[in-house]
């Protein structure tokens, strides 16, 4: 029965597919995601949109891969931008509190940073901010991930989706 989100009537083990934990966590408390999403381009969204029934949980989200869509698509002001550049904890916070309000989600994820192979910014290869809000408590999560662009990428993924459960409980 992997995949379906049910535990695994051999191991009596819970489904070890974060997707699905977070479609079901947030199906049982009638709550959506939506998420903005710049080194990732779209792999969180695509990643829970690949969970049957995910229409239910999933509102939306932007590839802001382009700073200047990070404001046109997201929200987020010009001027955190300018300050604190496209790769930061704060643009973290307000792509996740701008896409949360733009798309009508319960919550909202933001994620930005730098998957390499060179640095970006003084950033290196490997860092990474995840913005996680509710509308009520933003929070961000510095994360340094090791290896190539596709392993950094899959990396982020991965902790948005933990981030997200944990603070579903």
């Amino acid at each position: 029965m992997r995949g379906t989100g049910q535990d695994d009537p051999v191991t009596a083990q819970p489904d070890p597919d974060p997707a699905v934990r977070l479609h079901r966590a947030l199906l049982a408390r009638g709550e959506t995601v939506a998420a903005a999403e710049s080194l990732t381009a779209g792999l969180f969204c695509a990643t829970l949109a690949s969970v049957p029934g995910a229409s239910a949980t999933l509102r939306g989200g932007a590839v802001v891969y382009a700073t200047d869509l990070k404001t046109a698509l997201a929200g987020v002001p010009a001027d955190l931008l300018a300050e604190h550049g496209p790769v930061s904890p704060q643009t973290a916070a307000a792509l996740a509190e701008g896409i949360r309000a733009r798309c009508a989600s319960t919550w909202g994820v933001g994620l930005t940073g730098v998957a390499g192979p060179d640095p970006v910014d003084g950033h290196r290869p490997g860092r990474v901010y995840l913005g996680i809000s509710d509308g009520g408590r933003t929070g961000v999560i510095e994360l340094d991930l090791p290896g190539d662009r596709p392993a950094v990428r899959a990396g982020a993924v991965a902790a948005a989706f933990g981030g997200l459960l944990d603070r579903l409980g």
